[in-house]
């Protein structure tokens, strides 16, 4: 997800800088360690988010983080609303704004602080829904059928623990 966002923003003529886990190079360029986010977090104009909800990612963007952030830097959410922890005081002093396909909570509650400020773009989790999606619903399960059916290693798989505390394989 994060190498097709990079993808779009070259038509922007951004400066695209990736994160992940670890330090890699793929064919949308170089990978830095996600140990490096705070000391990237104040070179940036803008910060999107792409990363799967895990013990390490959850809260990534609390208060620290965001101050990190220049003035008027701008957040996009596309994950899990959990990624960040709050930022409507952010927002609200004109700081920081924000696009945001996914809330905590989620779904965001009538009321909320983050409905009525400006610098806020609340959508209602449908970024994955792009002229893509419905070739990639297709694809991607016909694709794992078929490796299944191979004997060949699933793509995505997530490892789980059930209440007796043995791993279980779910793709």
């Amino acid at each position: 997800m994060g190498a097709a966002v990079a993808h779009r923003l070259d038509a922007f003529r951004c400066e695209v800088v990736l994160m992940g886990r670890t330090r890699r190079f793929t064919p949308a360029g170089l990978v830095r360690r996600a140990a490096e986010l705070l000391g990237v977090l104040p070179t940036v104009d803008a910060v999107v988010l792409c990363a799967p909800l895990t013990r390490w990612t959850r809260g990534m963007f609390d208060a620290h983080a965001l101050a990190r952030l220049k003035d008027g830097a701008m957040l996009v959410n596309v994950a899990r609303g959990e990624l960040v922890d709050t930022v409507v005081r952010e927002v609200r002093s004109g700081r920081l704004r924000v696009a945001l396909d996914v809330t905590d909570p989620e779904p965001l509650p009538a009321g909320h602080p983050l409905w009525g400020l400006p610098g806020a773009l609340i959508t209602p989790h449908v970024a994955a829904f792009t002229d893509a999606f419905p070739a990639m619903s297709v694809e991607f399960p016909r694709g794992q059928l078929h490796r299944y059916a191979c004997g060949e290693e699933l793509y995505n798989v997530v490892l789980t623990t059930s209440g007796r505390g043995a791993d279980e394989r779910a793709a």
